[in-house]
C-alpha cells in the first residue's frame, strides 16, 4: 500500500466505534447481499479523515491511494474513504478515472457505492460530454445491474443540463426489469429531472410503459 493508504487505513481502525457497526450492517443489509462489513465509523467522520490525509498529496499518489484502499479494503469505510477522496477537486474532468468509477460500481455492487460514483459520472457528462454519453448508452444495456442503475442515475442533480435524450435512452432498455433497484432507479432519474423539466416527464411518464414503484416515484412531486 502506498504510505498514505496506510495512514488512512490506522486512523480509520482507531477512529471504529465497534458498537456502531451492527445497526450500520444491518442497514446495509450486509449479511443478506455479502458485501462489506462496517468498522462502525459515521460517514461524516470517513470523510474528513479522507480529506484530510489527502490535502496536499500529489494527484498520481491520490489514484494510488484510491486503488490501494478500494482493492484491500477488509471493511466498507476504507472503500468510503476511497470515494471520497476521489471526490475531491483534484479529479475533476479526469476522464482517465473512468474506468476507475466502472470497476468501483461494479465491484462495490451495492448501492451505496453506486450512487456515490453516480455524482462523478454527472461531474464528467459536464466536461467530456460525448464520449460519457457513449458510455452510459453502452452501460444501459449491459448484464451488471449496477452499471445499469449508474447509467440511470448518471445525471443526478444536473438540472438545467439534463440531456433528456440520454435520459430516455438509458431508461427504455430497462423499463421491463423487475429488479427493485433499477425500478426504484428510474423513478428516481425521472423525478429528480422533474424539478426543471417537468412537462417532459409528465409526457414521457404517459407515454411509456413503466413499473407502478417507477411511475410513482417520478410523478412524487408533480401532483
Amino acid at each position: 500500500m502506498t504510505e498514505l493508504a496506510d495512514r488512512l487505513h490506522r486512523e480509520l481502525h482507531e477512529a471504529a466505534d465497534p458498537e456502531l457497526a451492527p445497526a450500520m450492517a444491518a442497514y446495509m443489509k450486509v449479511a443478506e447481499n455479502g458485501t462489506l462489513p462496517f468498522l462502525g465509523i459515521r460517514r461524516p467522520a470517513v470523510r474528513r479523515l479522507a480529506r484530510a490525509a489527502a490535502k496536499g498529496a500529489s494527484p498520481e499518489l491520490l489514484v494510488a491511494t484510491v486503488r490501494d484502499l478500494w482493492e484491500n479494503a477488509d471493511y466498507r469505510e476504507e472503500r468510503y474513504a476511497a470515494q471520497d477522496i476521489l471526490g475531491l477537486r483534484w479529479s475533476a474532468g479526469r476522464l482517465d478515472l473512468l474506468d476507475l468509477h466502472r470497476e468501483m460500481a461494479q465491484t462495490g455492487a451495492w448501492w451505496d457505492h453506486v450512487d456515490e460514483v453516480a455524482h462523478r459520472i454527472a461531474d464528467l457528462l459536464d466536461t467530456h460530454p460525448v464520449e460519457v454519453s457513449a458510455t452510459l448508452r453502452e452501460w444501459s444495456t449491459s448484464e451488471d445491474l449496477w452499471l445499469r442503475r449508474l447509467a440511470i442515475i448518471g445525471q443526478l442533480g444536473r438540472r438545467e443540463r439534463v440531456d433528456l435524450d440520454l435520459l430516455a435512452a438509458v431508461i427504455e432498455p430497462n423499463t421491463a426489469d423487475r429488479e427493485f433497484f433499477i425500478r426504484k432507479a428510474i423513478g428516481w432519474a425521472l423525478r429528480d429531472a422533474a424539478r426543471v423539466r417537468a412537462a417532459w416527464v409528465l409526457d414521457f411518464v404517459a407515454t411509456t410503459e413503466l413499473s407502478p414503484l417507477s411511475r410513482r416515484e417520478a410523478l412524487k412531486h408533480l401532483g
